[in-house]
């Protein structure tokens, strides 16, 4: 998997797709932040929240879990973390 911002934004799209612009929005300053601050804490930030959106909803978190989990993974992988 690869944290580019069009897979993460896929990723949003899944989880919450009602918050789509919202998410899109804070996406696109945590990759200005990542590459700014070359360190990952942005995304973690960013992973986080969707995490509680997840935790806020009423469908079963399995799928969204999974896919946050691999989006963590991948951006510590390619990170060498």
């Amino acid at each position: 998997m690869r944290t580019t911002p069009d897979a993460l934004r896929d990723a949003v799209a899944r989880i919450a797709p009602s918050r789509l612009p919202t998410l899109t929005q804070h996406l696109f300053e945590t990759t200005t932040n990542v590459q700014q601050t070359q360190s990952l804490a942005p995304l973690r930030a960013f992973v986080h929240s969707l995490e509680r959106i997840v935790d806020a909803g009423e469908q079963d978190p399995t799928e969204a879990i999974a896919e946050i989990r691999a989006i963590r993974d991948a951006a510590e992988a390619e990170a060498g973390l």
